[in-house]
């Protein structure tokens, strides 16, 4: 291959080998356009070109599949009815929450198989569907490329049955690229940089669901993102939609976020500068925090606020009670499944992860200014200061 990406060759290569050619957005073949500048700006050299040349064509091809399953199946018919969210800081928690959840038999969660996959719906499909072993093949090298990862997010043993952020089905529209599309591309986590248009990916994001749930029987779609910078256009694509937010000390969200994502990218591109990870995460954190405390919909009656020291102290109580704020009942079974997750799913099953607050101070961060300037959001959500 030459030198660099070349996007109009690479989207004439995928349109050639679909013998399809809607991307669903008029703007995607520019928006394209600005991914691979960014790709060919990371100084990768020609193997790691290579290997982003073939992620791209994955991620093309899927988009192109997707779109044209809107041609050949009813998909606009399908209605999603009160999807329960779940959101929050990286680190507080989310992810347990989400995972209980999904263990409810009335309930639906997106699967890694699905949304690395999409095309063609599941249900059009019958059980025996290959995908799935795919995607675990692919989560397999996932894992021993990125083995600390495990660490802090030991769900990723669940391999195409895990449970993607609502982000994930995105990849393909690139705007966002998470490393669970891009582990073999010798480049660092993408922070920004990428236009976005929240209206946009909500509607990617309902007509995945509404695939995802075609011929398949009728449950609760529960879900997992980082709403909160978008909460206008997320009621927007979701007016009976309700969401959880677990608010944690940002202090211990910061130096646990810099932990985690460190690990991920040194599995990726080797050894990281972990000082400006630091200050990287806790800028984001301060970005975020900030969002909280002055978005208008952050009060929202169709949100719930719960603090992470309460869901870790009773994880199945704060699941009862988001249920009772959505109108609905926790039946016996599903406590017990959930119960039965819990005991079953240790989150230091492959090995603790190691985290403190030292990355911050090795910054030069003072960590009673840091307490001090979060304290209005501490108060605000009643969130004490975690000592750890």
């Amino acid at each position: 291959m030459s030198a660099a990406l070349d996007a109009a060759e690479l989207l004439s290569r995928v349109r050639g080998l679909t013998g399809l050619s809607e991307w669903g957005d008029p703007t995607f073949e520019q928006r394209f356009g600005l991914a691979v500048d960014l790709l060919n700006g990371l100084g990768m050299g020609e193997p790691g070109l290579r290997r982003a040349a073939e992620v791209c064509e994955w991620l093309l091809t899927t988009r192109l599949e997707f779109f044209e399953d809107r041609n050949r199946f009813p998909l606009a018919d399908e209605v999603i009815e009160a999807p329960m969210f779940v959101t929050g800081e990286p680190r507080s928690g989310t992810t347990l929450m989400h995972a209980l959840m999904s263990v409810d038999p009335q309930n639906r969660a997106l699967r890694f198989w699905e949304v690395m996959y999409p095309s063609p719906p599941p249900g059009a499909t019958g059980s025996d569907d290959r995908r799935r072993a795919r995607a675990d093949a692919d989560w397999r090298e996932i894992n021993a490329a990125l083995p600390k990862w495990l660490h802090s997010h030991p769900y990723n043993d669940m391999l195409g049955d895990g449970l993607p952020e609502d982000e994930r089905t995105w990849a393909f529209d690139f705007r966002v690229m998470t490393p669970t599309a891009w582990w073999r591309v010798p480049m660092p986590t993408v922070v920004g940089g990428l236009p976005t248009d929240a209206a946009a990916q909500y509607r990617i994001h309902r007509g995945m669901l509404a695939a995802l749930q075609y011929r398949r029987p009728r449950k609760r779609w529960v879900l997992k993102g980082f709403h909160g910078f978008r909460l206008p256009e997320f009621f927007a694509a979701y007016p009976d939609a309700t969401l959880l937010w677990l608010h944690r000390d940002p202090v211990q969200v910061a130096a646990s976020r810099t932990m985690m994502m460190a690990d991920i990218a040194d599995g990726i591109v080797g050894e990281v500068d972990l000082k400006a990870a630091a200050r990287l995460h806790l800028d984001l954190t301060r970005a975020s925090i900030a969002n909280t405390m002055t978005h208008p919909m952050v009060d929202d009656p169709r949100i719930m606020h719960v603090r992470y020291l309460d869901f870790v102290a009773d994880p199945v109580q704060t699941v009862r009670a988001y249920y009772e704020f959505c109108g609905r009942e926790l039946t016996g079974d599903a406590e017990a499944k959930m119960r039965t997750y819990l005991a079953t799913n240790k989150g230091d099953r492959h090995g603790k992860f190691e985290y403190s607050t030292r990355v911050l101070t090795d910054i030069g961060e003072d960590l009673d200014a840091l307490h001090e300037e979060f304290r209005p959001f501490r108060e605000r959500f009643g969130v004490p200061v975690e000592k750890r």
